[in-house]
């Protein structure tokens, strides 16, 4: 009776091992599948690194419009700005070489009626007549540059009107850019984010 319980024992036993290895064996990773995972793995990482490079230098390039974008918008402002002030410069030199030629015609008009008053009253070659002359041919030499200026300054403030009008539409193309790149630059940023997370990931994988 001992003899055969001993042997039961053993069978159950050696029935018992084999189930054993048997599982293990099942749940032991195939060598050659492990290899390609480990394989894939080391490629998803050279791929993540890859992106990862390409996208920090894109970020970077963008960077760098952006901080040329600033430095043209601030050029143009700064031209801008002084076409502004030559434009200012240039209406008040019109508005006083106006004023001038218009006291000018005043003196032309009242040496006018004096030359009429004194060649009635004194003849045609008197010597007020001769004087009235004088100065009428003064006074319209004096409104003849008056006008000149004015037609100088009215030059003057077209010019500087469209350099001032040049200027604001480079401000407004420096503005899109500055966007554009802008927006690029924050696609860029966020596509690094993306690249670190998948790296982190493909290395845990691994």
């Amino acid at each position: 009776m001992n003899a055969e319980r001993v042997v039961r024992r053993g069978v159950l036993a050696i029935a018992f091992a084999g189930l054993l290895a048997g599982g293990a064996y099942a749940q032991s990773p195939d060598p050659s599948s492990q290899q390609q995972d480990i394989k894939d793995d080391k490629k998803d990482i050279r791929s993540d690194k890859k992106d990862l490079a390409k996208d920090r230098a894109d970020r970077n390039a963008d960077q760098r419009d952006i901080n040329k974008d600033k430095r043209d918008l601030a050029a143009d402002r700064k031209d801008r700005n002084q076409d502004q002030r030559d434009i200012n410069h240039d209406r008040r030199d019109l508005n006083k070489d106006r004023a001038d030629r218009n006291k000018d015609q005043r003196d032309i008009n009242k040496d006018k009626s004096q030359l009429a008053s004194d060649v009635k009253k004194y003849g045609a070659n008197s010597s007020q007549a001769q004087a009235d002359r004088k100065d009428l041919h003064a006074d319209r030499v004096d409104r003849n540059k008056d006008q000149k200026d004015i037609n100088h300054d009215r030059k003057d403030l077209n010019k500087d009107r469209a350099d001032r009008n040049a200027d604001q539409h480079d401000i407004n193309k420096d503005n899109r850019d500055l966007h554009a790149d802008g927006k690029d630059r924050n696609q860029d940023q966020k596509d690094i984010h993306k690249d670190r997370k998948d790296l982190r990931h493909d290395r845990r994988g691994h």
